[in-house]
């Protein structure tokens, strides 16, 4: 092994414990020791052995280290050019960090006498061969040997001082200037299994090593303690390590156009798995060896090869330590005229593991204008249960073909949603979801007198369903004329003023389940029982949809050969890439209502992995595949499905979701009261909920949008869900326009709906006009300013705000105006206006009241009471 090598850094918070493991620095070893045949070596096969050549190539390095990791880790790429690596885009870089140099070396004998006493041991030991069987003295007196030269032979250089090694491994364990891990798969990866992996593998390039080790292989007629080989083009994957200790050897870097690079070599009992060599030109690299059986590191993925159409990188080997492992990462994939995917990160121990990163993607462009979207990166991979998911790969960069700015659309300014003038907006609106095929808004007979009843009642956004299994009707395959459809509705309900927020909408994960979501492709039932417990029953019951949503958080692997996660994010990066650019569009809803599948019931009791380590990974892994078209329309995240969520949110709980790091971020919540059941508890459950989401947005800086809430007729729980949002000067959107069409629903479709049947004229006995009578309610949609405070009660709507911009950057000037619904409905005949700090610039009882603010105010209230019967309106 190499000085240096397999010295794993510790666990990040935002990421794998060690973004790659120590195997990820494994370059292709000089000396081996791996026989062909389990039989004993002789020692003309460990003379071949050790002669192998190192890996044609040197691997050249990048660094993989965020902001927030509690120490820097550095990942071997792999590559077929010797030449440094050109420095990365902007959108591609991660900031470095300084950490301690740690390199292990055999320094010179301290006492020849031990080298010789040792040797004078093995000797005889090696003449007897595997058929003999040694002394038990010899044996013991073998051990002590070993021990005692260890302790004087084997050195370790920290920061330029050396140390002896009956002092290294306490030494590795402060290896440092970093912080100390947090997660305790880092703490034991830095404590525990660096320093003996360490210690260990310089033992075994020592003169000493390679002695006692061959005695130890003949005598036990197995290859158990030494490196494995690096790979070959006649034998391009690498070998295994020996069976009790020992790392995998490195995969050939292939040089043949077109031809993988090899695998790595799987680790022993203990070690960490061989490095996937590079790919050809336009050809994979190969996979990282696993590691250790009871602990170790997987091997890094190699580089995808460039070439016209780039290779994709290898993914991580997987840490599958009985005890602990981490995942090696992903490699990098090759750049092209259209650039190669990054490789996955390696899944990490069950227990004390954690994922390595995803590997960057490919750019395009490079050699000609490319012929799709950019390139994705590698998935992070899994995290055990006491460690940490790995980071997403960074996308390839997009060539010549433009990434299309979100233009003049809404966007978050802190906890606030703005558009481009800077006024605070607030959005009040409806749910518009079509759950069955061919799941367009336009089947149920959502046309132009809706849109035109939506905005005369003062509601200005719809969230309008969006369907994975229309979108992608078969694997890889995206239906445009689907999305043309939606399109046609987003710009309808833009003709009058209305927003849209594309929702990703599920229910019971797809139509196999009796719900709606996933196309029949991405459905693996495991063969379980699949039995209809109905809505939600079905979630905490149906056997075969908990194994399907287990699998999709697994990412286990689809018909696209991309795992589940990786297909959902590919396919969100086709729709965001047809709609960017589109300012009716402000947001995408990642996901409705993600469910856990088989750990819900821990979910459901407080464990925070779900949430964490599942589905915060998730977010960020679609938000970087939406951002590779996108860069700026806002993404929505949401908690966990409230079926699993909801009890610990009304606990007070507080909200069980990480940090997604993009800066245009908006949580959405839904908060239902539960039924007539439950009328008596609305408010105060109401109220908790809103809390909740409100306290998890002003801890991140960003919006909260309630985007469900109602399904209800009963005057009493709507109106204080809706008021909940309001108390904190929420966005909201009903559930729902119609009933039509939702077969998914604790509740009853002509109970839940605005409009009970779109195709008919939204008017007379066709709309629920108790609840209209509630949400149509005024309140302030664009402020040249801050908000402070509405409310509306008995016919009387009061609004205040302060003339400050949300993003502290001065004042609105004098005449700024501000615009608020006040819908017929609400003052049937007329309404009266009183104004401090501000006047009147709107026509008399116009649907839209604008108010501009006077010279010098710095705050401005405003009144607005119904005209009674007779009276004259102000």
């Amino acid at each position: 092994m190499l000085a240096g090598a397999g010295v794993a850094a510790a666990d990040t918070p935002s990421g794998s414990d060690a973004g790659t493991s120590s195997a990820s620095t494994n370059e292709a070893k000089p000396t081996t020791h791996e026989p062909a045949e389990t039989k004993a070596p002789t020692e003309e096969a460990a003379e071949e052995n050790s002669a192998k050549p190192a890996a044609t190539t040197k691997r050249k390095k990048k660094t993989r280290v965020t902001a927030t990791r509690e120490s820097a880790t550095t990942t071997a790429g792999t590559t077929a050019d010797p030449e440094p690596p050109a420095e990365k885009p902007a959108h591609r870089r991660r900031a470095t960090a300084v950490t301690a140099t740690v390199a292990v070396t055999a320094a010179p004998a301290a006492k020849e006498s031990v080298a010789q006493k040792v040797s004078a041991y093995a000797a005889p030991l090696a003449a007897a061969g595997a058929t003999a069987t040694p002394k038990a003295p010899a044996v013991v007196g073998l051990i002590q040997s070993v021990v005692a030269g260890v302790a004087r032979e084997v050195r370790v250089i920290i920061n330029g001082v050396s140390t002896v090694t009956a002092a290294a491994v306490h030494a590795v364990q402060v290896v440092a200037t970093g912080p100390i891990p947090k997660s305790p798969a880092g703490l034991f990866q830095h404590f525990v299994y660096t320093p003996v992996h360490t210690v260990a593998e310089a033992w075994i390039d020592t003169e000493l090593g390679h002695q006692v080790n061959g005695t130890i292989n003949r005598l036990a007629g197995s290859y158990v303690i030494g490196d494995g080989a690096a790979g070959t083009a006649e034998h391009p994957d690498g070998g295994a390590g020996g069976w009790l200790f020992g790392d995998g050897g490195a995969g050939w870097t292939s040089t043949v156009a077109g031809q993988a690079g090899g695998a790595g070599g799987r680790a022993g009992l203990v070690g960490d798995g061989g490095m996937g060599g590079a790919g050809g030109a336009g050809a994979a690299g190969g996979q990282g060896g696993t590691g250790g059986q009871l602990m170790g590191s997987g091997g890094g993925g190699g580089q995808g090869g460039a070439a016209t159409t780039g290779g994709a990188g290898g993914a991580g080997g997987d840490g599958a330590g009985l005890l602990f492992g981490i995942g090696g990462a992903g490699g990098q994939g090759g750049d092209g005229v259209d650039g190669g995917r990054g490789g996955n990160g390696g899944d990490g121990a069950r227990l004390l593991g954690s994922g390595g990163d995803g590997g960057d993607a490919g750019d395009s462009g490079v050699g000609g204008d490319p012929t799709g979207l950019p390139a994705l990166g590698g998935a992070g991979g899994n995290a055990g249960l006491l460690g940490t998911h790995g980071e997403v790969g960074h996308f390839g960069a997009s060539g010549t073909v433009a990434v299309t700015s979100g233009g003049t659309g809404l966007s978050t300014t802190g906890t606030w949603i703005t558009n481009s003038d800077g006024q605070v907006v607030i959005l009040h609106g409806v749910n518009e979801v079509y759950k069955l095929a061919p799941f367009e808004p336009a089947a149920s007979g959502f046309s132009e007198d809706d849109a035109q009843f939506l905005a005369a009642n003062g509601f200005n956004v719809v969230r309008l369903g969006v369907i994975w299994a229309a979108v992608e009707p078969q694997p890889g395959v995206y239906d445009t004329e689907y999305l043309a459809s939606l399109s046609q509705t987003v710009q309808m309900l833009a003709d009058h003023g209305i927003y849209t927020l594309l929702d990703m909408h599920q229910d019971l994960y797809s139509s196999t389940f009796a719900g709606e979501g996933a196309p029949e492709w991405a459905t693996q039932t495991g063969g379980l029982p699949n039995q209809n417990f109905g809505f939600p029953g079905s979630y905490y019951l149906n056997l075969a949809m908990n194994h399907a949503w287990t699998q999709f958080w697994n990412n286990a692997e689809s018909p696209t050969g991309l795992g589940l996660q990786d297909a959902y994010a590919q396919m969100w990066e086709n729709v965001a890439s047809y709609f960017s650019g589109n300012t009716a569009v402000i947001g995408y809803d990642i996901m409705n209502e993600p469910f856990p599948g088989f750990s819900w019931l821990p979910t459901l009791l407080g464990s925070p992995f779900f949430g964490y380590q599942q589905l915060t990974p998730f977010y960020n892994q679609v938000i970087s595949a939406i951002r590779a078209v996108d860069p700026t329309t806002p993404v929505y995240i949401e908690p966990a499905n409230p079926a699993v969520s909801e009890i610990l949110d009304i606990l007070g709980f507080p909200t069980s979701l990480g940090t997604v790091s993009d800066p245009n971020t908006v949580l959405a919540f839904h908060d239902y009261c539960g039924g007539s059941s439950l009328s008596a508890l609305c408010g105060y459950i109401a109220k908790a909920l809103a809390r909740g989401a409100h306290n998890y947005a002003a801890q991140h800086g960003i919006p909260a949008f309630m985007n469900e809430f109602g399904a209800t007729s009963a005057k009493g729980d709507l109106t204080k869900q809706m008021r909940a949002g309001d108390s904190y000067l929420m966005s909201w959107s009903v559930w729902a326009y119609t009933g039509k069409g939702d077969i998914t629903t604790s509740g009853t479709h002509d109970g839940e709906a605005l409009v009970y049947d779109p195709a008919l004229p939204p008017t007379g006995d066709n709309v629920n006009a108790g609840n209209l009578g509630i949400l149509s309610a005024p309140y302030p949609q664009a402020v040249s300013g801050t908000p402070k405070s509405w409310s509306y009660a008995d016919g009387t709507f009061a609004f205040s705000y302060s003339t400050a911009k949300a993003d502290g950057s001065g004042t609105f000037a004098a005449g700024a105006q501000t615009t608020i619904s006040v819908p017929a409905v609400q003052f049937p005949n007329g309404y009266q206006v009183s104004v401090v700090g501000g006047h009147v610039v709107s026509a008399a009882n116009d649907a839209k009241l604008v108010i501009a603010a006077d010279d010098g105010a710095t705050a401005v209230s405003v009144t607005v009471t119904g005209t009674a019967v007779g009276a004259t309106a102000a």
